[in-house]
């Protein structure tokens, strides 16, 4: 093992905690009283993780319309460390129709867990807590599986042709439901597409499952599949059915089609020249392999890491001691501390240990015009520094040479880091994956072009760590972080992957560096990994790397 993998894995914690396996939870919910008299409620639940005393949100289900008795087909994957306990909050939301978000939804209630209790009874039903702390009528249920080292994934495409027509004005609007049957014969939902509205032809968008979640690995366990057609009071009509297997999914892999006749029993019993209410119809099926983060940084894959630091007025005077940037002898100042916590982590990764770092929202010598991505060390041409010590000295050697300015612009800062991110997509090799690291004190002053940057940057080897300083209103950081829903660009172009996390160093202030650092690094790995098995680019083999490209000192 290499010493700079076997460092960055002792930093990361990776072997003094192991993770003993990963768990799968599916949630159902009974119940959901209306709200609303007019209609019914369109349930969404979140998932929180206590992490340092903070509840963090994890992951959150689809949101079903019109539904009292939700059964939801995403997924929580969750890695269970058996010495920890790992503290679990369920909160279910009211989704308004016109906004996917959290903040204009109606919160109906809690449920508080461990992931250990739901482990060790392997379905745990529970009775929501509604505001206030009383307990409701509505239960949710939620049942753990483990994964069984088989981490494969399968994409796969289905369409359907000449489905029956279940609407008087229009034509039907069908979605399709995929079940595994389990060894105790009951049924477990496994994916439900989207609805194709007003089709009879529907051609349902490409989706990915675990071929744990599809067939408990197993090819030739029956899977059945029913096809509805939509409506928006939630009483969906039935078109039909027909059962199938994995291994006669697999047919399509090469690219030919499989097709099953879509039944409804009682028109068979019914109708004497009765052939099928459609065909489905699987276009392709592709197995993914799975490789985990440390899969790639054994390969070789160098996490190339950017700092980024906010020169805003708003930071006051560094020369005053109540400044954010104020140089104290013996007590280094937020920005420093942030910069050490996350930054002596992320080198672990680098072999040459040149971090770039830029500064923004300062006018800069000579001519001292604003500037919102100069190199802190003044070097356009090299703006690296050696090591994160390097980075601290270029910072507090420029200091007195800026004047504090305006406005609080990232968006260049992150298309400057994006631009050298792109030049990686080409090699089509997991070589470097770049962390941009953001300390700022306040507002974003460009939040259309963010958004717009961190779109872009989505399709990218990259990820955007911020980390707010200070005691500002940070809630639009939120709102990058896709706390409330899915971050979109101004034209409304959703990202591709969710990239960027938040933390407010305040949260932090009285914890060990390591706590700021785990909790800002949490999400890296699982973002490499989705980068590089969304392209369908494997890790470099050991010998095959070193072959190619040594280890620096």
């Amino acid at each position: 093992m290499s010493d700079i993998y076997e460092s960055a894995a002792n930093s990361l914690g990776l072997f003094s905690s192991p993770c003993l396996t990963k768990v799968e939870l599916r949630l159902t919910c009974k119940g959901i009283s209306d709200r609303d008299a007019l209609s019914k409620p369109d349930p969404c639940i979140v998932l929180n993780m206590k992490s340092h005393g903070q509840w963090m949100e994890v992951d959150r289900t689809e949101v079903i319309r019109s539904c009292v008795n939700p059964t939801y087909s995403k997924v929580f994957t969750l890695d269970f460390y058996f010495e920890e306990v790992q503290r679990l909050r369920f909160e279910l939301y009211d989704i308004n129709s016109s906004h996917n978000g959290l903040k204009e939804a109606d919160f109906l209630g809690s449920v508080e867990c461990t992931l250990g209790q739901i482990i060790s009874q392997r379905k745990l039903s529970k009775a929501l807590l509604r505001p206030g702390g009383t307990v409701g009528k509505a239960i949710i249920t939620i049942t753990a599986e483990e994964l069984t080292g088989n981490d494969d994934y399968v994409e796969l495409s289905f369409s359907a042709r000449k489905l029956d027509d279940k609407d008087f004005f229009s034509k039907s609007d069908p979605f399709l439901e995929i079940y595994r049957l389990n060894d105790d014969a009951t049924l477990q939902l496994v994916y439900r597409t989207e609805t194709v509205m007003n089709n009879l032809n529907p051609v349902w968008k490409t989706f990915k499952v675990s071929l744990n979640s599809l067939c408990s690995g197993d090819h030739e366990r029956k899977l059945q599949c029913t096809v509805w057609d939509w409506d928006s009071n939630g009483k969906h009509d039935y078109i039909g059915e027909f059962e199938a297997t994995f291994k006669e999914m697999r047919g399509a892999i090469d690219g030919r089609q499989v097709q099953w006749p879509c039944i409804n029993p009682k028109y068979k019993v019914k109708k004497k020249n009765y052939k099928n209410s459609g065909i489905v119809i699987l276009n392709q099926c592709k197995i993914i392999k799975m490789h985990s983060f440390l899969d790639y940084i054994m390969g070789g894959c160098q996490i190339q890491f950017t700092v980024a630091i906010d020169f805003t007025a708003s930071n006051g005077d560094p020369r005053n001691s109540c400044s954010l940037h104020y140089i104290h002898p013996y007590q280094p100042n937020e920005y420093l501390k942030a910069l050490v916590a996350v930054g002596e982590i992320c080198q672990d990764y680098d072999s040459d240990k040149m971090f770039p770092a830029f500064g923004f929202g300062a006018q800069i010598p000579p001519d001292y015009k604003v500037s919102h991505d100069f190199a802190v060390n003044f070097n356009e041409e090299n703006p690296e520094c050696a090591g994160i010590q390097g980075v601290v000295e270029a910072y507090q050697a420029c200091l007195p040479k800026l004047q504090l300015y305006g406005p609080t612009n990232i968006a260049p800062i992150i298309q400057k880091v994006a631009k050298t991110a792109s030049q990686e997509v080409h090699t089509k090799e997991a070589m470097q994956y770049f962390i941009l690291l953001i300390l700022t004190d306040g507002v974003i002053t460009d939040m259309a072009d963010t958004r717009e940057a961190i779109v872009q940057a989505s399709h990218l080897p990259m990820s955007i760590i911020i980390v707010g300083v200070g005691n500002a209103d940070f809630s639009d950081m939120q709102m990058l972080d896709g706390d409330d829903g899915i971050l979109r660009s101004p034209k409304g172009e959703p990202v591709l992957r969710d990239i960027v996390q938040f933390v407010p160093f305040r949260n932090f202030k009285h914890a060990s560096p390591a706590a700021l650092a785990k909790s800002v690094l949490a999400e890296v790995p699982n973002q490499v990994v989705d980068y590089y098995n969304s392209k369908g680019i494997k890790p470099k083999v050991s010998s095959e790397y070193q072959s190619s490209r040594p280890f620096g000192p």
